[in-house]
């Protein structure tokens, strides 16, 4: 089967970039008018009908340009794509596209990109480099390689010209979080606080672009899960490594996706579901730090059976408060202790202190009713985007806007966390996964 077609180089330029994103976001613009210019005349059914067909609209647009100018444009649609809290289902099924690999670049642009960083040319530097990427995303590309001492490693390769073109991307943005803001609004009756979104998009960005940042995350990750013989974490080789080349160890596996598949056996399904959902909530109520890229291809399975975790550019940590505070809401929750979850809630950033905490109580609830549930949960019954809608009512009506920034990345994880979740299609207690992770928590 033909590899991913090759590219030579990034949509970049300053000049020509925020010429692309310009009329990116006045062709949003305009479609948007045209639609309310057409309100009066229309009922209000065939209004929402519009609308929607508007938003799917501009959903395209947006792909097709984040697919063509790929850098921080893309990355920032690859993770709202997962967002089923503030985007309808139809806009999203749209926007996931966005997910699937984009064509590699050509490679003599990589090699040259690792003769700039590292000093020599793949061929100089190890026994065999294969030519053709097995990965490409929105910042950089993989390819398989294997070092002069025999071990088998990936490669990643950040693409050239990359990093200068973050900023532009970043501040042409700002007009289209604020479209998005807008669909949020109207469809799932959300507010997003833009300002809080884009801090916390540009700094999980610029870690992102430095892969020496990443090794960190890598060696971070492999000492907090030491004593987990089930997890695998890539060994980082820092003498063939630099801020735009990072070489690893190659873990060998099958994509989580696979395992999505009916015919895969249910006892496996069971056990990914059981490993990875308890690995979520270690991370936040134990270590304080979280992996915030739930993409399935971020993720390995064996037979023996082991969860392989790949790509730590995006990690969030969390300061100890916070990571106490997410604890004491966790078990304020499963002792349906009102008095304590307001507390926490009010050191997580959610409430203010004279604030009614019922109804951001109940949102809580409504956002953790499959871990509350003491029985059998089929994860596909749980209507996500219908909840999301209830809750954005919930929050409009009591002018619950707060959006502390490190929510921003926590709940992009949940929900993809979710989604994965239900795509595995596993119904368990998941009500006694919760309460173990909770109770095995020290502190």
């Amino acid at each position: 089967m033909a590899g991913p077609k090759e590219v030579k180089s990034l949509t970049s330029g300053r000049a020509r970039r925020a010429i692309k994103m310009g009329g990116l976001a006045s062709q949003v613009g305009s479609n948007y008018l045209w639609t309310s210019l057409r309100k009066p005349f229309q009922s209000p059914d065939a209004h929402t009908r519009a609308l929607l067909d508007t938003h799917l609209k501009n959903a395209r647009l947006i792909v097709e340009s984040s697919k063509e100018l790929r850098g921080a444009f893309l990355k920032l649609i690859q993770m709202l794509s997962m967002r089923e809290d503030i985007l309808p289902a139809e806009a999203l099924q749209v926007l996931s596209v966005t997910q699937a690999g984009v064509p590699a670049m050509d490679y003599a642009t990589i090699s040259e990109q690792i003769r700039s960083e590292l000093g020599k040319r793949p061929e100089q530097l190890f026994a065999s480099f294969d030519r053709k990427a097995f990965a490409a995303a929105s910042l950089g590309q993989v390819h398989r390689a294997t070092l002069k001492s025999g071990e088998q490693v990936a490669v990643k390769i950040q693409y050239p010209g990359v990093e200068q073109t973050v900023g532009q991307d970043l501040k042409n943005l700002k007009l289209l979080l604020t479209t998005l803001k807008a669909i949020a609004h109207d469809l799932m009756r959300q507010k997003i606080d833009v300002r809080t979104l884009y801090a916390e998009l540009e700094e999980r960005l610029t870690e992102e672009l430095d892969y020496e940042h990443e090794a960190v995350n890598m060696k971070t990750f492999a000492d907090l899960l030491r004593d987990d013989p089930e997890v695998m974490i890539p060994r980082v080789f820092p003498q063939f490594s630099s801020r735009r080349v990072l070489t690893m160890t190659f873990l060998d596996g099958y994509p989580l996706t696979d395992v999505f598949a009916p015919i895969v056996d249910a006892e496996l399904k069971e056990w990914v579901v059981r490993k990875y959902f308890t690995l979520i909530w270690r991370q936040i109520l134990e270590f304080g730090v979280l992996h915030t890229d739930p993409h399935p291809g971020n993720y390995l399975v064996t037979f023996h059976p082991r969860l392989g975790i790949l790509d730590f550019g995006s990690i969030r940590r969390f300061p100890e408060p916070v990571r106490k505070a997410h604890l004491k809401l966790a078990r304020a929750l499963l002792a349906n202790d009102d008095c304590a979850m307001a507390q926490a809630l009010i050191a997580l950033g959610y409430l203010d202190r004279n604030q009614p905490p019922a109804p951001m109580i109940q949102i809580v609830r409504i956002l953790f009713e499959p871990v509350l549930v003491n029985r059998r949960f089929d994860p596909k019954k749980y209507q996500s985007v219908a909840k999301a809608a209830t809750v954005g009512e919930i929050a409009l009506q009591n002018r619950l806007y707060k959006s502390p920034a490190h929510s921003v990345f926590l709940i992009r994880t949940l929900i993809g966390a979710e989604g994965i979740v239900r795509q595995l299609g596993v119904a368990a207690n998941y009500h006694a996964m919760f309460r173990q992770c909770v109770e095995s928590v020290r502190g």
